[in-house]
């Protein structure tokens, strides 16, 4: 439709786009996921074998993952959570209708954001049968546990950690480092691999290696304060009775 101006132009003005608000954060870490989703989950089907005061058992346990959204810095990014875990029957006798239990328990957990302090919990639960030994751990030592249920929960954390969900002592990976782990899953069409014992150690030696620095440079920090620089050798200044004084030992002073 034409719209005729019948008096004078004096001004005008540009119509700004309205801009989108920002979108609210949400961590992915923490939405709750009402229920298991419909379809197929990827789960990890894993035996763990131990060693307790009624000799050798084996169990299978059964750990299901889906990607989880969510908004970090504004922007909607991805994560891999855990949201079911399944105990199948069977494998224990009068225990069963616990461990059942225990594990629907871990799924609304999992499905409610803190499945990492509820599996964290499960390894604190002690029993009067003496140590459970099961697993192995970083440096090939035998891994003994308070109980039956500290054992299986202790194998839980390693089946988080393998999948990159929690880190090798059973803590919660940084929200940041899962989005990251989730990308480049999905650019390569590969897992995160947990790194090797040597990757490790190499890595705890950089560290060390940093924590001296940082102490020698914290002790030399201690010392003179540096003033300049000597125009005879361009060492450092410092001050000596008063006097800017060369600190590499050259001999040079302002002060003659």
């Amino acid at each position: 439709m034409a719209v005729e101006i019948n008096s004078k132009i004096v001004s005008y003005s540009v119509k700004k786009a309205v801009e989108e608000p920002p979108l609210a954060e949400e961590n992915p870490l923490t939405v709750r996921i009402p229920s298991r989703p419909e379809g197929t989950l990827e789960a990890v089907s894993e035996k763990i074998s131990y060693v307790g005061a009624e000799g050798r058992k084996k169990v299978y346990l059964l750990v299901s993952f889906m990607p989880v959204e969510g908004v970090l810095n504004g922007k909607r990014v991805v994560i891999e959570r855990p949201v079911e875990f399944f105990f199948p029957s069977g494998q224990l006798s009068s225990e069963h209708q616990w461990i059942t239990a225990t594990m629907r328990s871990l799924s609304l957990a999992a499905r409610g954001g803190y499945v990492t302090q509820a599996v964290a919990d499960l390894r604190k639960v002690a029993w009067d049968k003496g140590l459970v030994r099961c697993g192995m751990n970083r440096w090939g030592k035998p891994m003994f546990h308070d109980s039956e249920v500290a054992a299986i929960a202790w194998s839980i954390q390693q089946i988080l950690y393998r999948r990159g969900f929690l880190d090798q002592d059973g803590n919660q990976v940084p929200v940041e480092e899962l989005v990251t782990r989730y990308a480049q899953r999905q650019a390569s069409g590969h897992l995160w691999v947990p790194p090797t014992a040597e990757e490790i150690e190499q890595a705890e030696r950089k560290t060390q290696e940093a924590g001296k620095s940082q102490e020698s440079g914290k002790a030399k920090g201690d010392g003179p304060t540096v003033v300049g620089h000597c125009p005879e050798c361009n060492g450092e200044l410092v001050m000596m009775d008063g006097c800017p004084t060369c600190y590499s030992g050259c001999g040079w002073s302002k002060c003659g």
